[in-house]
């Protein structure tokens, strides 16, 4: 199950060699990294009653087998990151944590979440001190453009929701079709874009103003419409790798690295939607 999403690119789970649908049962082939290796558990070998679907001493078919990632382990661990964000960022938000300190928690959190991302097993402690400390920072921030454009922070959450909602439903209908070219586009789009970004944040702290002007007047809110375009092709590609992983039997343990991915891709959603939003209804 491949995805661009940072988290996931040292991942290699991957059906039809990472971009084909997931209604076929897991076979060895070139693009699944466990077919035909010794130490893949998974691959087809006597002795192995994961390699194909087996059927029960009734006719039916037998139970699954133990400790493999599903979709109710994905949805219960997205649910506790999550929650874990919404929680600190509630608690950030009543204390009126400082702006100056939300923004040293976010330093912090992109710090745990690069070094979760280099991790070769998902930790979930590590997961979820990144999920506190990017609540802490959504909370403050949230809060100082709140006060700023009251309502922002509840039409972003909307907005984030619907995105979601959207790409789920389109996903499943295959309407988007994650294949080699989507994921290409949008890596070189991502790339582009947060390569922009940071030019952006460099013109500004030397030249001050507004930089190049990537995040205010019309040229920000197509900057951050394309953001969110971004964010919600992401969510599809990590649909894809939860697809792809339940086929093909990963260790539970990989919905933790799920979760985490989901998490960060609905965190970006949400910032721009922020931003889009305080451009369109700021003074």
């Amino acid at each position: 199950m491949r995805s661009s999403n940072p988290v996931f690119t040292r991942r290699g789970f991957s059906r039809d060699g990472g971009y084909a649908g997931f209604n076929a049962g897991p076979q060895p082939q070139t693009g699944n990294p466990y077919a035909g290796s010794p130490a893949n558990p998974y691959a087809p070998q006597p002795g192995n009653p994961y390699a194909q679907p087996q059927v029960g001493p009734d006719g039916g078919y037998a139970p699954t087998r133990p400790n493999v990632m599903t979709i109710d382990s994905v949805v219960s661990r997205t649910a506790i990151t999550l929650g874990a964000v919404v929680a600190s960022a509630a608690v950030s938000w009543v204390a009126d944590l400082p702006l100056a300190a939300g923004i040293v928690f976010a330093l912090v959190a992109m710090g745990l979440g690069l070094w979760q991302s280099f991790k070769r097993e998902p930790s979930p402690p590590l997961i979820l001190a990144y999920a506190v400390t990017e609540g802490l920072f959504l909370g403050a921030i949230s809060n100082a453009i709140n006060q700023q454009v009251p309502g922002a922070a509840m039409q972003a959450v909307i907005g984030t929701m619907a995105v979601f909602a959207g790409v789920l439903f389109m996903y499943k209908q295959r309407i988007i079709r994650v294949n080699a070219r989507f994921t290409k586009f949008v890596l070189a789009a991502a790339l582009g874009f947060i390569l922009l970004s940071m030019v952006n944040l460099v013109a500004l702290m030397i030249g001050g103003g507004n930089g190049l002007g990537l995040r205010d007047g019309t040229l920000g809110v197509i900057f951050g419409v394309v953001g969110i375009i971004l964010g919600a092709c992401f969510l599809a590609l990590d649909f894809k790798m939860v697809e792809d992983g339940v086929a093909y039997g990963a260790p539970e343990k990989e919905s933790w690295l799920a979760a985490f991915g989901l998490t960060l891709t609905l965190v970006w959603i949400y910032l721009e939607f922020l931003r889009l939003i305080a451009i369109l209804q700021g003074d």
